[in-house]
């Protein structure tokens, strides 16, 4: 039963990593869907899809993709997307940032209350959570693709700001500006990363028991489910 345990916990896992990957992919094309609509498609005269192509680009979005959907955009019937963060408090008094980016409001707003219906937790006012969390780049590389020290040096020099060890990975930290040139660097050195992304780094953690924990996680995949929200944060030990 524990292999069939683990063998479960791993494919858990997997599933929520695979989903988290094609949220990542789904924001950033509704990033380059509102930057066109904003300031037009041609990337050298509009700064903002610039950026959400290179961003595009380093989390290795095929360039058909980035091209279709240049052109869908530029097309009267697609709609804009806004940008839209919610603050909840969790059970335990966790704090959760949901970052969605929506083309209805008020579809979103009715998502967000029926998920704290069903789920619990309470929708905080604006800034009450966000106060505990930083922009930040982090970058997440496998272990058995890199060597440690070469790893560490290499980060620090290309502008890192922090270097930790987990069980199955390598967590690089860096200033939200930093976040693409240190990737650029890694890859340069034929080291890949798994992940490499803008999230936000809690300041403080909150402990909390099995139960709570479980209540917590329970309401999170509820958020992280919803087809508007590209990403879920939280402080929960």
């Amino acid at each position: 039963m524990a292999g069939h345990s683990k063998w479960a916990n791993i494919k858990h896992r997997k599933e929520r990593a695979d989903a988290k990957k094609g949220k990542i992919f789904s924001r950033i094309t509704k990033e380059i869907i509102s930057a066109v609509k904003q300031g037009g498609p041609d990337p050298k005269a509009n700064p903002r899809l610039r950026i959400a192509v290179q961003k595009a680009r380093a989390l290795n979005l095929p360039s058909d993709n980035i091209e279709r959907n240049i052109k869908k955009a530029s097309s009267a019937e697609q709609a804009d997307f806004s940008e839209v963060n919610y603050e909840l408090y969790g059970y335990g008094g966790i704090g959760i940032i949901v970052e969605i980016m929506t083309d209805n409001k008020n579809r979103t707003a009715s998502d967000i209350r029926i998920a704290t219906n069903k789920r619990g937790g309470t929708i905080a006012n604006p800034g009450a959570v966000m106060f505990n969390f930083d922009r930040k780049g982090v970058i997440r590389i496998d272990k058995k693709k890199a060597e440690e020290n070469t790893l560490f040096l290499a980060a620090g020099e290309a502008g890192a700001d922090d270097f930790e060890v987990t069980d199955e990975v390598f967590v690089i930290t860096t200033p939200p500006d930093a976040l693409f040139q240190v990737k650029e660097k890694l890859d340069q050195m034929g080291i890949e990363a798994e992940e490499a992304e803008l999230e936000m780094v809690p300041k403080t953690y909150v402990e909390c028991d099995e139960e709570t924990a479980k209540s917590n996680l329970a309401l999170i995949e509820w958020l992280e489910d919803l087809d508007d929200v590209d990403a879920v944060y939280h402080n929960m030990k």
